[in-house]
């Protein structure tokens, strides 16, 4: 009777059932990077440091990947970010939005747009936000293997500071 055990779906067992979903490294916004096995947060700051929006990405994902969608929706009279967010979907999208970005031109940039310096100085809210967020070591270190759980720490990290 060796017929008896067969399954009748060619996939076996309750591990090989699809959800649809991504599954593996992709689904945990995990990538490798340069410094190893990681995980970017890309986030959106207000004036005091205090975080708007977040995403996740893996560790090798491009800064500007996510850039356009962040910062959708969201009015500014500044939009402040470094170099790496130098391109010209960011500038027309911020602009179409009613805003003035204070990005600093990419070195290899045939036009050398100018950029409020001083504007520019206040740039330490993001910076502030990502030192704030890496005091809680959980996230720090990404202990949570599942996207979901660090995302959520992240988002309960994040009320912590609009609280104080």
């Amino acid at each position: 009777m060796a017929g008896d055990r067969c399954h009748r779906h060619s996939r076996s067992g309750p591990s090989r059932r699809s959800t649809g979903k991504k599954v593996g490294v992709q689904a945990q916004a995990l990538g490798r990077s340069r410094g190893g096995f990681g995980t970017k947060i890309h986030a959106v700051v207000d004036a005091l440091g205090l975080p708007i929006r977040f995403i996740l990405g893996p560790g090798q994902q491009n800064d500007m990947d996510p850039a356009c969608d962040l910062i959708q929706g969201i009015l500014a009279d500044k939009v402040l970010a470094d170099r790496a967010y130098d391109a010209d979907s960011l500038h027309d999208l911020i602009y179409e939005q009613g805003g003035e970005p204070v990005i600093p031109p990419r070195r290899h940039r045939k036009y050398q747009h100018r950029y409020d310096r001083i504007a520019y100085k206040q740039r330490w809210g993001v910076e502030g936000f990502f030192a704030k967020l890496k005091q809680w070591r959980r996230i720090a270190t990404r202990y949570d293997k599942i996207a979901a759980n660090f995302f959520g720490f992240i988002k309960l990290a994040s009320i912590m500071l609009w609280l104080k």
